[in-house]
């Protein structure tokens, strides 16, 4: 791989000034951030000033589900989550989804947009099977070299109540599936215990993640979070369990949001917040002060749950920032840090980050400061992908 030389951006690390330096990568990493770095016979790219951000990690979207790239599909799944559950199920055979092309055409969305890290609950039931993985591990092979995609077997239609998948989460994960998933073990599964006994057992037996949709509000949903942060203390699986909208999280009072979210930075347990529709955001201060991990995702794109979504990661970090009220720019900092480096920490990539000896998953953009990109949601100026360019303005490198 040719050295690539990064000259006169301003890369954004945390904590640190924001000014000009050159950046040399190496076998696709940064060997060394700082002024004129010596090198010869290196490729050079002249950022004029462009600000240099960590590639976007997005933890939490349904590839699967995606018709993206296809026809427009009128939404006819309603506002519940059981009804929207029934029409993606009873729909999909219409469509012809899980479809590797249109999970692969939102992939190159996503990649143009600076994305390099996504984390895809995948529908498992018993009459779907395991097509949906095979669907996008497809897909994700088309990209290979352009972004990294981690894979959860979810079981959308529950799993105490719906007979047979449980094997099927258990087959996947035998199959290489890295994580596994839950949904509302109260209120859609109705036997709490019963749905994290399956889904921890099977972490364990695996050493895979786990990954609970929970949309359980108010007390139910509290009470569901420390279910969810015992077991992880319980079975020793800290840094590998994440709760996934966490809607009570963002209406809960804000002494008990502080209490969680001192119990959740201990115990290791991450959350995932989303700002779909009118759905109460994890609130990124309250997380931050805890010391606890937040991270972002796009849910649900262009699917039959939702006509609404575009993969654009900075898009939804923006949103994310509006929705929670980020008012200063070191405020708007944390939706860019929780959509980036705290996507990071949920996927366990310790190298993610711009510093010396980090991977070179790299986005450039034209704003004046980190927070002006995130308002202003500019065109990717360029994206790296392990040193290697994979878009020019916003548009696809093949």
């Amino acid at each position: 791989m040719t050295d690539l030389l990064l000259r006169g951006g301003r890369p954004w690390m945390p904590g640190q000034p924001l000014e000009t330096a050159d950046l040399l990568i190496r076998d696709g990493r940064i060997e060394q951030i700082g002024a004129d770095p010596a090198v010869s016979g290196a490729e050079i790219l002249e950022l004029d000033g462009a600000l240099v951000l960590p590639g976007f990690v997005d933890t939490h979207c349904h590839l699967d589900k995606t018709l993206w790239g296809g026809p427009w599909v009128p939404n006819t799944g309603g506002r519940s989550l059981a009804g929207r559950i029934a029409n993606g199920e009873n729909r999909r055979a219409e469509f012809g989804i899980p479809s590797a092309d249109y999970s692969a055409d939102l992939l190159a969305t996503m990649i143009a947009g600076g994305t390099a890290h996504v984390r895809s609950h995948i529908d498992i039931d018993p009459s779907i099977g395991l097509a949906g993985v095979e669907a996008v591990r497809t897909a994700a092979a088309r990209h290979r070299d352009r972004v990294d995609v981690e894979l959860v077997a979810f079981p959308q239609g529950g799993l105490i109540r719906r007979p047979g998948t449980a094997e099927l989460l258990d087959e996947a994960l035998a199959g290489g599936v890295e994580a596994v998933g839950g949904i509302d073990p109260a209120g859609f599964d109705g036997d709490p215990t019963g749905q994290l006994n399956i889904i921890f057992g099977l972490a364990e037996r695996y050493g895979a993640k786990i990954d609970i949709h929970l949309h359980d509000g108010g007390t139910l949903g509290a009470w569901e979070f420390e279910l969810i942060i015992e077991r992880t203390k319980a079975t020793g699986l800290a840094g590998r369990v994440t709760i996934s909208h966490a809607y009570a999280m963002g209406a809960l009072p804000p002494d008990e949001q502080r209490r969680i979210a001192d119990r959740l930075a201990e115990a290791g347990v991450a959350m995932v917040t989303c700002a779909v529709g009118d759905a109460p955001v994890v609130p990124l201060r309250v997380m931050d002060a805890a010391g606890a991990t937040l991270a972002l995702g796009n849910d649900g794109i262009r699917d039959l749950w939702t006509p609404y979504g575009d993969g654009d990661m900075l898009r939804r970090i923006s949103t994310v920032a509006f929705r929670d009220r980020l008012l200063s720019d070191e405020e708007i900092e944390l939706a860019l840090a929780a959509g980036t480096l705290g996507g990071a920490a949920v996927l366990g990539l310790p190298d993610h980050g711009i510093r010396a000896g980090g991977r070179a998953d790299l986005v450039m953009v034209d704003a004046a400061t980190p927070a002006a990109a995130v308002v202003g949601v500019p065109t990717r100026k360029l994206v790296l992908k392990g040193g290697r360019v994979v878009a020019r303005a916003g548009q696809l490198v093949l």
